[in-house]
């Protein structure tokens, strides 16, 4: 099993049902990438909480006013069977610049935008729109 992809499946299933928050178990890679999404505004606050001697991230659904998700989509790209990298050139912009995909590269996970401005190339783990 994946666990970003996981992560992403989680997440976007909650949307599809309007729920306020979601649960994920926790991890430093998926807690990085809430992280990541939070700051950017498509995800609420999140809190680390211990569920049964296992951590587990709760973190909450952004709706606007019409009840429409901040998040439109969401697309895994580099999966445990075929990953993908990318050299700080060939970084893809998603939606025209409405979205962002996520990279691990040698400096942490970081958007596409940081990773252009600090020419950093690394994994491409996930699009975000």
């Amino acid at each position: 099993m994946d666990p970003i992809a996981d992560l992403l499946v989680r997440v976007n299933n909650a949307i599809k049902v309007k729920k306020e928050a979601v649960e994920i178990p926790h991890s430093k890679v998926k807690e990085g990438i809430i992280k990541i999404l939070q700051e950017e505004g498509f995800l609420g606050k999140y809190d680390v909480v211990a569920r049964m001697n296992k951590k587990v991230m709760k973190v909450a659904l952004k709706y606007n006013e019409n009840r429409r998700s901040t998040i439109v989509g969401v697309k895994r790209v580099s999966t445990p069977g075929r990953r993908v990298y990318v050299g700080s050139q060939a970084i893809p912009r998603i939606q025209s610049g409405f979205g962002l995909a996520i990279i691990s590269t040698p400096k942490g996970l970081m958007t596409d935008d940081n990773a252009r401005r600090q020419k950093i190339g690394g994994e491409v783990l996930c699009y975000v729109w």
